[in-house]
């Protein structure tokens, strides 16, 4: 892989990690703690909110995994390693 196709990966691997992060701080609100004040909230709208909650935290968990792989993808860009599979070693095909 020459230099211009790495910096054009790089780039994207940038691009989309600050997408991400920029996803992360605006989500944080949704994984808050689930009030539990029956006098103000009702049990189906309780319910509804913990749900929201749940799948808050999981699109936490999912996103954090993505940041990973992103993170992983750039210190191999700038140890030269990128576009080689790090199991078998044979170059990976760019589609």
């Amino acid at each position: 892989m020459n230099n211009k196709e790495t910096e054009h990966y790089r780039q994207a691997l940038l691009e989309l990690r600050y997408g991400l992060q920029e996803v992360a701080t605006s989500a944080a609100e949704n994984s808050a703690t689930v009030e539990l004040d029956q006098s103000r909230v009702g049990r189906l709208s309780r319910m509804d909110a913990l749900q929201s909650q749940q799948m808050a935290l999981e699109n936490n968990r999912r996103r954090e995994l993505q940041l990973q792989k992103i993170e992983g993808a750039l210190k191999r860009i700038d140890k030269d390693e990128f576009g080689i599979c790090f199991v078998c070693g044979e170059d990976i095909d760019k589609r």
